[in-house]
């Protein structure tokens, strides 16, 4: 007989405290915006602008499970 877990999603929002990896050298956000440079400016400045009023967020989603044995290690 074989069981199969589904594991659940984890949403990790930019005011979190895990939204950010650290290495013990560097932080870096788990998500973020890249602009290509072909992006048209008008484009880019809505974007921008979305993303300095709060309209546009970044959001990382990981594994419970990724994320519990991630804590485990620290």
């Amino acid at each position: 007989m074989t069981y199969v877990v589904s594991d659940t999603i984890k949403t990790i929002r930019k005011d979190d405290p895990d939204f950010y990896i650290d290495n013990g050298i560097a932080m870096a956000p788990r998500a973020a915006f890249e602009i290509s440079n072909k992006c048209p400016s008008q484009y880019k400045s809505m974007i921008i602008e979305a993303t300095k009023n709060g309209w546009l967020q970044p959001v990382a989603y990981m594994k419970d499970s990724e994320f519990m044995w991630e804590k485990l290690k620290e």
